[in-house]
């Protein structure tokens, strides 16, 4: 009702009437803050539509340029559009150039598998291999299914893997980068957030609010900044490396395993739902633990998942297991 009423006000009778209006915006001084007068907004209220075409047809046209024709997306889909519909068993390997422009890669591919597949005809795991090199924009591989497996030589944006229920990321960086990967970024926020299946292998470290949610992926990392696993609820997340503040806080499923060379683990995590323990070759854990970290190591080829299973003796007690508590 208040929405009604601004539109009210415009002379306007819906959404659609005041879209693409900026002849109705003017930029007005704040004079409680002196500064605002600096700020230049003409970029913002240039009138990119000089014809005057408000109309909702034009609405309609204006919000389609927004959608998957002529994206990344389509372009793979055209590619291996004949393996998604095939009923015998066939592959694509395919290889591409990434900027951050492109964003959500892998999901318009995602929703045409599961709209021509459905549940009962799920693609044989890598059935689809993409190579990407460049840098991703955002929700790289969000709500990827089973049977793709998208690799990216560089970089990732915010948002990796959200929603995914399948199929696998890898990614990491150049082979000629100078840097230590193990103490760089490499995937942004809120990466692998909701997800409820596949696998995630990034040689490098997650921004902050990793894994939030996460209720069945599972995940290599090699750092991860503050609130990682928070909410998680089921899956198994392996870090390399150092995590930020509050840690596991919420948690109530799953597992995670930090190596935790500075032993600062104790300090960072909240203990309010979940416990610390160590691990050692008797536990089943370890085998899991050593299995998972191979899987990254052949993957991406980390030098620093290379070094730990080197020392597997002494890297092993210097990792953490992150688990819920035992409801009482």
């Amino acid at each position: 009702g208040e929405v009604r009423g601004y539109l009210s006000r415009l002379g306007a009778h819906s959404l659609n009437d005041i879209i693409g209006r900026p002849d109705l915006l003017e930029q007005i001084d704040d004079p409680l803050n002196p500064k605002s007068r600096f700020i230049n907004l003409s970029g913002v209220l240039h009138n990119a539509d000089p014809a005057g075409r408000h109309d909702r047809y034009h609405s309609r046209e204006r919000n389609q340029r927004f959608g998957s024709e002529g994206s990344l997306d389509e372009e793979i889909l055209q590619d291996a559009r004949h393996v998604i519909v095939a009923r015998e068993d066939r592959r694509f390997t395919g290889s591409y150039r990434i900027r951050n422009t492109h964003r959500c890669v892998g999901t318009h591919l995602s929703g045409q598998i599961a709209y021509l597949r459905g549940s009962s005809q799920p693609l044989a795991p890598a059935t689809i291999d993409l190579t990407f090199r460049g840098t991703a924009g955002q929700s790289f591989g969000a709500f990827l299914v089973d049977g793709l497996r998208l690799k990216l030589i560089g970089e990732a944006n915010d948002y990796v893997g959200k929603g995914m229920s399948g199929g696998d990321l890898v990614i990491r960086p150049h082979q000629q980068a100078k840097f230590a990967w193990e103490t760089n970024v490499i995937i942004g926020n809120t990466c692998l957030y909701g997800a409820t299946g596949g696998r995630l292998f990034a040689a490098g470290w997650a921004g902050e609010r990793f894994a939030v949610r996460n209720s069945g992926a599972t995940a290599v990392v090699e750092g991860v900044g503050d609130h990682g696993c928070e909410y998680m609820t089921r899956g198994t997340v392996v870090i390399l490396g150092r995590t930020g503040l509050n840690f596991a806080a919420g948690m109530s499923g799953g597992t995670a395993y930090v190596f935790d060379k500075r032993q600062t683990l104790p300090e960072r995590c909240n203990p309010e739902m979940v416990r610390l323990e160590r691990i050692s070759t008797r536990d089943p854990e370890s085998t899991e633990l050593h299995s998972l970290i191979q899987q990254h190591a052949q993957v991406t080829d980390s030098p620093h998942a290379k070094r730990i299973l080197a020392t597997w003796e002494e890297s092993l007690p210097q990792f953490w297991k992150v688990a819920p508590k035992p409801i009482e």
